[in-house]
């Protein structure tokens, strides 16, 4: 198993991989997926391009295996953190039929790897139900987030 650095001729795995994953959180209606998955291109192509995306790839055995993101998000200044960039981790994914064999946690332990080189002083991420106790196991703390979703038409909800 090696972990190497993604080049845009992997961003069709990326696109893939990042559709298994959402499909295997189960969250949003299959008819979205088409269109997310052309959103999602010219996204990540833009961001990997100029640097504020950095994508990962696992092979086992000259096999892409599993994959993921750091999304070098930009965030306010807080207490204890000046604002800067923060390396968000993301679209992580395994093949159905190589999981449980470590390839999640390889991938993450590069980019946390990628993060420390360049002394960034957090990574952050949302993680499934699924991922969950990868992640914890490599030192990640559960943190809360809150938001509210609008309608099409952009009325706030009745509340």
């Amino acid at each position: 198993m090696s972990v190497r650095l993604a080049k845009i001729d992997d961003l069709p795995l990326l696109i893939r991989h990042r559709r298994g994953m959402l499909e295997d959180m189960g969250r949003y209606p299959s008819e979205y997926y088409n269109q997310h998955d052309r959103d999602y291109e010219g996204w990540a192509r833009e961001r990997l391009q100029n640097g504020q995306l950095v994508g990962f790839v696992v092979e086992d055995a000259g096999r892409a295996v599993a994959s993921g993101c750091l999304w070098l998000k930009e965030r306010q200044p807080v207490p204890g953190f000046p604002g800067g960039r923060v390396p968000y981790l993301m679209s992580v994914f395994t093949e159905r039929d190589c999981r449980k064999q470590g390839h999640a946690a390889e991938l993450t332990k590069a980019a946390l790897a990628w993060a420390q080189e360049r002394k960034y002083p957090l990574v952050a991420l949302h993680a499934s139900a699924a991922g969950r106790n990868t992640y914890e196991k490599l030192g990640f703390q559960r943190t809360w987030e809150m938001q509210l979703r609008w309608d099409g038409d952009g009325q706030p909800p009745v509340v």
